[in-house]
């Protein structure tokens, strides 16, 4: 503990020194959303513009603070000023605020968008403050409480910030006392199902087995959710200190994080979090003169996403084909090697050190009965607002999609909860609490934390199809209910995409949907019919448009459409022109444009693009070649 100390004091020297700065501080968001927005080049240019007016500045690259959709982000502080936040900064604009900042001393208020911490110089006059902003007003940040104000390759700003206190308080507490905690907080696993986390703790360090091993599930690979790599990339040690108190608390020495190669900056951010929990003594023999022993490796998954099921993890990590397997039984009992083993998901070793350091009661205040604590969402899709969010449970979806998220520019139409394996809620839903219970009623589920918002212009039966053509393809393979089952919902959903479908087939899909529900070995198979089950009670009237009237109401379904230009919207602006591949559409600037259909192929490029509703899709004659013609 001594040696602790020492670490810690020196950590919060280099930390007040960083805030007592006497020179400048940038602050630019370099996790993956701000690096595909352009933050490297932003970089590149605050670099040039320090150089080449012979200026001082620290440059701390931060991860992900949430709103992915203001990136590239960039905050300047000078001595003794709030610290000042650009959006959506590109590099020539970054030069002018570094400048105007350092050179001016003026914060060029008509361009930020929020400050931090306090103004007692009035030095952010005409500035919100960033966390009034309505994205992150409601919020509430335990997990992300770190992510955007440290560099997440820096362990001593992590230590700074009450970093590696919780590991402490659970030495002091006991194995036992560590699971009572936990009991006491109510957390419940983050992956998706939800299952209470102390209890599979306990049935593990009751099991009987000289070695137990822990393992960090970070094989995130749902479409559009992008919640456990942000927390990686801005806050590596929240995770491996989390996974250090869950190891304690089972009595495993060995740790393991199954991360997708796919995650290369997240994966590079581990590497060298785990070099300097080394350095500084959290790994290893006898871990800070504890008695506890404990060391972590990294295993890089090749994208599978069934191998988000324990056991085709499990698998995955001995070097077999990541499959499913019958239980019991249970990892808790026998896992990895044989060994009692427990998978606890990114999110939830996350959350482990705000317990442990802050106390059970503290951690009760958020959320509800039954649903404790916050969960950590990627809001994404037709969304003004799309990012990263984290909300207590128990949250109506309204006031995540419209008071977070800022609503839907065209009329609000759909939810999908629960990535590919979740259901689509329709608007009846937007009252509903953001829980595991309230979710599964409706016949979604949570899920890891996707949210997918979708406006009139989804069309839900190609949603459907889009997400059974996913699943139908990370299946296994290994049981023959999802194998088939999901290949021919699949078919059927194609053809009523395409104009073949005939009304028989809504209860084809309905009792395979239930049938494969019911049969498959694993969660994948289990879950995968959701979107179709759910589309088809919510939406049920629009699968009849496309199986009775051959027509795609959303103009989505290429072959029951044929896009035309409404000539009293066509403003000629030549916006749709400009990306028409084929050279269908045509037409003088401020004339109205034409468009024939035998050039277009439908790519749906001038609908997204034009802003006056001039492009319109119209339902087309089909015949059928399995029902009668529309005619």
């Amino acid at each position: 503990m001594n040696d602790y100390l020492k670490i810690k004091e020196s950590a919060a020297r280099k930390w007040e020194a960083l805030n007592n700065s006497k020179v400048p501080v940038i602050y630019i968001g370099m996790a993956s959303c701000g690096k595909a927005a352009g933050s490297p080049k932003v970089l590149d240019q605050i670099r040039e513009t320090l150089a080449n007016n012979n200026l001082k500045a620290k440059i701390i690259q931060v991860g992900c603070i949430g709103p992915c959709y203001l990136e590239p982000l960039m905050d300047i502080r000078l001595p003794g000023m709030p610290r000042i936040s650009y959006a959506n900064v590109i590099p020539a604009l970054a030069g002018r605020i570094v400048e105007s900042n350092l050179l001016k001393n003026d914060p060029m208020p008509k361009l930020a968008i929020g400050y931090f911490g306090d103004d007692p110089k009035g030095y952010a006059k005409g500035i919100e403050r960033f966390f009034d902003l309505p994205m992150l007003k409601p919020q509430v940040r335990i997990v992300l409480r770190n992510c955007g104000f440290i560099d997440p390759g820096e362990i001593d700003h992590y230590i700074a910030n009450e970093g590696y206190d919780a590991i402490f308080n659970a030495f002091r507490l006991g194995p036992e006392g560590v699971i009572n905690e936990i009991e006491k907080a109510g957390l419940r696993g983050r992956g998706g199902a939800g299952f209470p986390t102390y209890r599979k703790w306990r049935i593990c360090r009751e099991s009987p087995g000289k070695q137990k091993c822990m393992i960090c599930n970070a094989d995130e690979g749902d479409p559009g959710a992008f919640m456990n790599r942000s927390l990686i990339e801005g806050d590596p040690h929240a995770v491996l200190e989390g996974l250090l108190i869950a190891a304690y608390a089972i009595g495993a020495s060995i740790g393991y994080i199954y991360i997708r190669a796919e995650y290369p900056l997240a994966i590079q951010r581990l590497k060298k979090a785990i070099t300097q929990m080394r350095k500084y003594g959290f790994l290893g023999k006898n871990i800070h003169r504890s008695g506890f022993d404990f060391d972590i490796r990294i295993k890089e998954g090749a994208g599978a996403f069934v191998c988000g099921e324990e056991t085709a993890l499990i698998g995955s990590i001995e070097g077999k084909r990541g499959m499913p397997r019958s239980r019991p039984p249970f990892p808790a009992v026998s896992g990895l090697h044989g060994m009692p083993t427990i998978i606890n998901n990114v999110e939830t070793l996350g959350t482990l050190p705000n317990i442990l350091r802050e106390g059970a009661t503290w951690y009760t205040q958020f959320g509800t009965e039954g649903n404790r604590g916050t969960k950590t969402f990627s809001l994404v899709g037709k969304i003004r607002r799309a990012g990263l969010i984290e909300v207590p449970l128990g949250m109506s979806l309204r006031k995540i999609i419209f008071d977070i998220g800022g609503g839907t520019v065209k009329p609000f139409k759909a939810v999908q909860t629960g990535g590919p394996s979740g259901g689509c809620l329709s608007e009846e839903f937007l009252d509903t609490p953001v829980d595991y219970e309230s979710l599964g009623a409706a016949g979604s589920i949570m899920g890891s934390g996707g949210l997918i918002v979708m406006d009139e212009d989804t069309c839900v039966v190609d949603l459907a199809r889009y997400f059974l053509n996913f699943t139908q393809k990370e299946s296994c393979g290994k049981c023959a209910p999802c194998r088939i089952g999901t290949r021919h919902l699949v078919e059927i959903l194609e053809r009523i995409t395409k104009g073949d479908g005939v009304a028989e087939d809504l209860t084809k899909l309905q009792t395979l949907g239930e049938t494969i529900k019911r049969g498959s070995l694993c969660g994948l198979g289990q879950t995968a019919p959701n979107p179709v089950l759910t589309t088809l009670k919510y939406f049920r009237p629009e699968y009849m448009m496309h199986v009775k009237d051959k027509h795609c109401e959303a103009a989505v379904c290429r072959e029951l459409i044929e896009y035309r230009v409404v000539p009293g919207k066509c403003t000629g602006c030549q916006r749709c022109v400009d990306v028409c591949p084929t050279g269908a559409i045509t037409g003088p600037r401020s004339e109205i444009h034409n468009l024939d259909p035998k050039k277009c192929i439908k790519c749906r490029a001038c609908y997204e693009i034009c802003r006056f509703d001039a492009i319109a899709g119209d339902a087309i004659i089909i015949r059928s070649k399995r029902g009668a013609a529309n005619e």
